[in-house]
């Protein structure tokens, strides 16, 4: 299971449970890390094509 993703569903779950200021957290690094990964892929993706 990809790091993204298990900090969103952890998040989302504490947020359920009460921790809603953790589970915030956790899910804004989740969507920043799946961020930060889209863009290296499509870097990745430019410079190999030249």
């Amino acid at each position: 299971m990809p790091l993204w993703l298990i900090l969103i569903v952890v998040g989302v779950i504490l947020a359920i449970v009460g921790f809603g200021g953790v589970g915030d957290i956790l899910i804004w690094i989740g969507v920043i890390v799946l961020v930060v990964g889209l863009v290296g892929i499509l870097i990745g993706r430019g410079r190999s094509k030249v």
